[in-house]
């Protein structure tokens, strides 16, 4: 597992370097205003999840309800934008979002937010 970290984003523009995916998935600190940039070059399908920390929430208005994982499938040789991130739905107990691949051949990763 690898920790990234996130990139600012400024007026003046950014070059953006990129981190390769790790198998056992990466960590990033997240404020809410972190978004990631996974580019897959491979040639297959893969899927991106970003693990939901707090997984139910009981509202006196709604009842439980319930926040999922976010997901996005990326196409092989495709890129997407992901975030950004509630905080208090997937930040864990050290303040970071946990990424998971079900693919990491050929996949890179940044990233970034606006300053």
């Amino acid at each position: 597992m690898a920790t990234l970290t996130a990139q600012e984003i400024s007026e003046a523009g950014t070059t953006v370097t990129y981190a390769s995916a790790t198998a056992d998935g990466d960590v990033v600190d997240n404020d809410g205003k972190v978004f990631l940039h996974v580019k897959n070059g491979g040639g297959s399908e893969i899927t991106v999840t970003i693990t939901a920390q707090t997984t139910s929430v009981d509202s006196p208005i709604y009842g439980t309800l319930t926040k999922a994982n976010a997901s996005k499938a990326i196409a092989g040789s495709a890129e997407a934008f992901i975030g950004p991130f509630e905080m208090q739905a997937y930040n864990n107990s050290d303040e970071q979002i946990a990424i998971t691949y079900t693919g990491v051949t050929s996949v890179t990763i940044a990233a970034l937010y606006l300053g």
